[in-house]
């Protein structure tokens, strides 16, 4: 039986005070400070591991004030914080042992766009993609871009000055801020533009301007002469860019932006937008080597591009084994009889289309020159000037962070010296010398990055649970630091220092280092912002943060190596938090979206379930044998009167099982980051098994035991439907039902049944002799259809036009008897039952299978079941059989059908989140039968419906379920002809007849009366 975990590391009774007194001042936001909530911020993207005291999540400019006032009183001085936005940061930046201040989850609205003047103000909450879709009607973009756009909040790409791909012509982050909203560590609060006057005397942020501008005058010399002349400056307090030379005014703007938290909370910032380009052209060109890709960069930049980026052999050729490949495979073809090792992502912008494709054509004349004299190692080079194609390409690049983690085996690549920046014409030789430093180590790595800003990114692969390998990250991490300093470069060109700050002293000088603690020390005195990071305060004897910190490895080398390997979906999660996508028509991870509670969320899960075999582990407890133990079906009545008793006892014992038990609760099971996840971080399977162990120590709600006989239950519901719809449609039954069980709308069953229906369509019953006495051709005429039990007992009328359509086509269906498919057992953690129905299940299609006609399901989701849990369930034992889905079937034999003129006819497609995911050309290949059948298909971009099975029949669920729906459904279905809109999913009809009282056809409904 899985033990009670009590270890729930306290909190600082100081800090408990100080929440205490900031609740009861008013604050209006969030204060969480149980495990779970301080875990899932205890990582970012980088490999460090800090716990904080507890997180602390604004609504407004006045709560972050509150937090700064109330920790300035003496009994507070220990209380310390670190801001917070996407947690995207490589070098463990917002990762602090204090408190998180968290504006990404209110703070995160566009206040103001001034179109006449080009710019807009925003909290510093929100997502970069989220203010370029605001921003976009105008006409303008917010132009630094990152590959992490899709979650970096602006507050953490104004403390880390962020950059990314085109900053050679756009700049970096700074050189768009036109002001900024700071509030100082006593609460003061102070517009960098002055626009609401100077601070009063005795404010911390009077101090700051008055010492920071003293000491940009007095030390100009010394600053000019240390920082290098770099499209990428040192970040962290700017002196530099901070007094302008033309005016000579002091901006303390500059000094704010890439500070990393370590002076003031930004809360707001008013931002420069560019124009979108009206012209946009990108030119792929493909090398025989990397070597060759670096070498010929200088070139690209003197053709006048916006921006060059470069990715290598290892980065694209785990692209192409990832979902990502199929978007540009048609955009980046292998060269025949050549190997590319390396491609050149040249792109050419501006608001003249004329120059533009001057400027393509001068170099494309150029690359063809070099292709024929086999210059510069150049194999050939695509055009691309569609926005589609070379959104998808910039997909691609943006996920290359993302594919590297995913490399098999224990080691991983490692972000500790991936944004060294050199002047670009050393940067060739730079890399070649850098290669050879990791080569000498055995490392492998792989490499991509801003080739015209002289950034490249380069991870090697370490496994950190081996505590050797730590060593050898830090020793590498020290010969990178002289590598670049002997090419006149930066360890830090555009993803900050973090715990890299101790080599600040180094790069700085005694005097300038000096001079930056005393800004420090007039921003922030008593150390409490970010403590650690950049610098200390003068006069303090607080030590900055080191490389060789505390780091995830660290506590997972704590778990029992053949648990790691088989939890690995939890384990290898490596922070990149592409799961935080905040793209409502994106289907990652939906809870997240709804709650924006990080626990919430893969990765979230992930480390929760990582701190769970921790503490496992700590008590001595074999986890794969608790696991087994499980599975074990025979539960004495001893063992049952524990559990409840064990359950009844929740209100008053912890358990650190619960907290990880609630954020999986809130789990969809919707496969969304199987795929999504460049790491593969599958969540609904060790939630499965999570699940499981679980339940050995409690009792089980009423919910899951119906949820796992529903599939036995059916057949004999079906047998008197009217007499069930009539009890279901009683409210008394509704409520009761609600109370007891926790279930609301249950669906009604299918009147005439399935059986009824097909009895007056006189099909072929099934018969194995018959079918197997078919000859070869005979057999390619028939279809095996697989029933599943949510079609064919909720839906049946889907069922049975697909057996209208197979007999319009000119084929013989033959409807197999049912068998449970066992998907909503795996969901709830019933995998001993799972595993035995699956296994049945596979055996009978395994049987079936020999025959050779083909099988066919109409619900994407538990057909995929087959290909996904029952492999992961049984292995080997699953046997040999393959259940296609209708479009699956349809799309290679749509030249054995008739076409039909084409017409004005339109559909609208909302896929099936899951078939989405699992099979990405899905939505595509129904587009191509339409198109055969002569009529049109849309696709409308949608992310879950929030159904997810029997998810959204959960009362405690019921919320959740209609918030997801509200995201993305909902605005899209509304203003659509609903006799006109197609939903592939049982799940998803049914929440839409739910919220919208309307009845959407499958696909297959929709090809049945078109033909």
């Amino acid at each position: 039986m899985l033990p009670r975990l009590q270890l729930n590391a306290d909190v600082d009774p100081v800090v408990v005070r100080f929440l205490e007194e900031l609740k009861a001042a008013g604050f209006t936001g969030d204060i969480e400070s149980h495990y779970s909530s301080r875990l899932a911020v205890a990582t970012d993207n980088s490999v460090y591991q800090q716990l904080p005291q507890a997180v602390v999540l604004p609504k407004t400019t006045h709560d972050v004030s509150l937090v700064g006032k109330i920790s300035a009183k003496s009994t507070y001085e220990r209380v310390t914080f670190s801001p917070r936005g996407g947690g995207t940061g490589t070098n463990g930046q917002s990762l602090t042992k204090g408190v998180v201040v968290d504006l990404s989850r209110y703070m995160n609205q566009v206040i103001e766009i001034n179109e006449k003047e080009g710019w807009v103000r925003v909290q510093a909450g929100i997502v970069k993609d989220q203010l370029n879709d605001a921003v976009r009607p105008y006409g303008y973009f917010f132009s630094p871009d990152l590959s992490t756009s899709n979650r970096a909040t602006l507050g953490g790409m104004i403390n880390t000055d962020a950059s990314g791909q085109g900053s050679l012509k756009y700049g970096k982050t700074s050189d768009h801020v036109l002001s900024l909203q700071a509030v100082f560590a006593d609460g003061s609060i102070l517009e960098s533009d002055l626009s609401n006057g100077l601070p009063n005397v005795g404010e911390f942020a009077h101090k700051a301007l008055e010492v920071t501008e003293s000491v940009c005058r007095e030390k100009r010399q010394q600053i000019l002469e240390k920082f290098p002349p770099l499209n990428r400056f040192l970040t962290g307090y700017d002196l530099k860019n901070a007094l302008n030379e033309e005016n000579d005014r002091f901006d303390i703007t500059r000094v704010l932006c890439g500070a990393e938290g370590s002076l003031a909370f930004i809360t707001e910032a008013k931002l420069n937008l560019t124009p979108i380009p009206k012209a946009r052209t990108l030119v792929n060109v493909k090398y025989n080597s990397f070597d060759s890709a670096l070498r010929n960069a200088p070139f690209m930049v003197e053709a006048n591009a916006l921006s060059v980026e470069t990715v290598d052999s290892r980065v694209l050729n785990l692209a192409k084994q990832d979902i990502v490949w199929h978007t540009v495979s048609d955009l980046l073809t292998d060269v025949p009889n050549k190997e590319m090792l390396g491609i050149n992502m040249v792109e050419f912008a501006g608001q003249d289309e004329a120059e533009v494709e001057a400027q393509v054509g001068a170099l494309t004349e150029r690359l063809n020159q070099m292709l024929e004299a086999e210059e510069a190692g150049i194999i050939g080079f695509q055009v691309c000037s569609d926005l589609a194609s070379i959104g998808r390409i910039y997909n691609m690049r943006k996920k290359a962070v993302g594919l590297l983690g995913a490399a098999k085996g224990r080691a991983k690549p490692v972000a500790f010296a991936e944004d060294t920046c050199v002047p670009p014409e050393n940067l060739a030789d730079f890399i070649a010398e850098f290669r050879e430093l990791l080569d000498a180590k055995s490392l492998n790595y792989g490499m991509f990055g801003h080739v015209d800003a002289g950034v490249l990114h380069v991870r090697p692969a370490l496994d950190l649970c081996d505590p050797k390998q730590e060593a050898l990250m830090h020793e590498v991490s020290d010969e990178v630091v002289k590598l670049v300093a002997k090419y006149g470069g930066l360890m830090w060109g555009e993803h900050g220092k973090g715990f890299r700050s101790e080599y600040g002293p180094d790069f700085f000088g005694q005097e300038l280092f000096t001079e930056l603690r005393r800004v420090k020390a007039a921003f922030d005195p008593h150390n409490k912002m970010n403590p650690g990071k950049i610098c200390t305060p003068l006069d303090s004897d607080a030590e900055l943060v080191k490389v060789t910190d505390t780091k995830r490895g660290y506590y997972d080398r704590q778990i029992d190596v053949q648990v790691r390997d088989s939890f690995k979906q939890a384990m290898e999660c490596n922070g990149n938090g592409l799961c935080f996508n905040y793209d409502t028509s994106s289907p990652m991870c939906p809870s997240m979206k709804v709650t924006a509670d990080r626990r919430h969320s893969p990765k979230g899960r992930a480390g929760l379930v990582r701190e769970w075999l921790r503490q496992l582990t700590e008590q001595g407890v074999d986890i794969l044998d608790l696991e087994q133990q499980a599975l074990n079906d025979s539960t004495p009545v001893k063992t049952m009167i524990e559990r409840v008793r064990n359950s009844l006892n929740k209100r008053h014992e912890y358990d650190f099982s619960h907290e990880v038990h609630e954020a999986m609760n809130g789990c969809l099971a919707c496969k969304a980051c199987a795929s999504q996840c460049p790491i593969k971080v599958d969540v609904p399977s060790f939630r499965s098994r999570f699940l499981n162990i679980y339940y050995s120590r409690y009792q089980r709600p009423a919910k899951d035991y119906l949820v796992a006989n529903i599939e036995t239950m059916l057949p004999l519901m079906a047998k008197a439907p009217k007499v069930v719809n009539a009890a279901l449609s009683q409210k008394w039954v509704q409520s009761a039902t609600a109370k007891t069980v926790g279930y609301v709308d249950a669906p009604l069953m299918s009147v005439p049944t399935l059986d009824k229906r097909l009895s007056e369509k006189q099909l072929k019953a099934f018969d194995l002799q018959y079918l197997e006495g078919l000859s070869k051709e005979q057999k390619q005429q028939h279809v095996l259809i697989v029933q599943d039990p949510f079609t064919s007992y909720y839906d049946a009328e889907v069922v049975e036009d697909f057996v209208s359509l197979l007999i319009k086509l000119g084929k013989t269906p033959v409807v197999l008897p049912f068998k449970p498919n066992g998907k909503a057992q795996h969901i709830k953690g019933f995998l001993s039952k799972f595993a035995k129905n699956a296994k049945s299940t596979a055996d009978f299609l395994s049987l079936i299978a020999d025959i050779g006609i083909p099988l066919v399901g109409v619900d994407p989701a538990l057909v995929l079941c087959y290909r996904d849990e029952y492999l992961e369930v049984l292995g080997d034992k699953r046997g040999d059989f393959d259940v296609l889905t209708v479009h699956e079937w349809m799309l290679p034999r749509l030249e054995e059908f008739a076409t039909r003129e084409s017409s004005e006819e339109m559909w609208y497609l909302f896929a099936h989140c899951t078939e989405k995911t699992k099979m990405p050309n899905a939505e595509k290949e129904w587009g191509a039968i339409f198109a055969h059948f002569g009529a049109g298909l849309t696709t409308v971009p949608v992310g879950c419906c929030g159904m997810a099975g029997t998810f959204g029949h959960e009362v405690d669920k019921l919320q959740m379920s209609k918030d997801i729906y509200g995201l993305s459904w909902k605005p899209q279905i509304q203003d659509l002809p609903k006799d006109r809109c197609l939903a592939t999913g049982y799940s998803c009809r049914s929440q839409v007849k739910r919220f919208e009282g309307e009845k959407l056809a499958h696909p297959l409904q929709a090809l049945e009366r078109l033909i």
